[in-house]
């Protein structure tokens, strides 16, 4: 039992960094593609409320929901294996 639970914090430890650099990155990027689209069409307004903006919605996208996903697959994996493992 200790060693599931050890493995389970380790795991969570190990999925939370990975989400943060994931999410870090990801934003980078959206916000470069701001940032180029804005400097392809400069008369959208002031450059860091065209940008603020669009971050804002990236946050309630579904792209972002998504990076969920790495704190969801993995377990569910692992769980999955433990159970045909053991039980078929």
């Amino acid at each position: 039992m200790i060693g599931l639970l050890r493995l389970a914090v380790f795991l969570l430890v190990i999925l939370s960094i990975t989400y943060v650099l994931v999410a870090l990155y990801a934003r980078s990027l959206v916000r470069e593609r701001l940032e180029r689209r804005w400097e392809a069409k400069p008369h959208a307004g002031r450059r860091e409320d065209f940008i603020a903006a669009g971050l804002r919605l990236y946050d309630k996208s579904a792209r972002r929901r998504l990076l969920m996903a790495i704190w969801i697959v993995p377990p569910v994996t692992i769980a999955v294996l433990v159970w045909l493992t053991n039980f078929n």
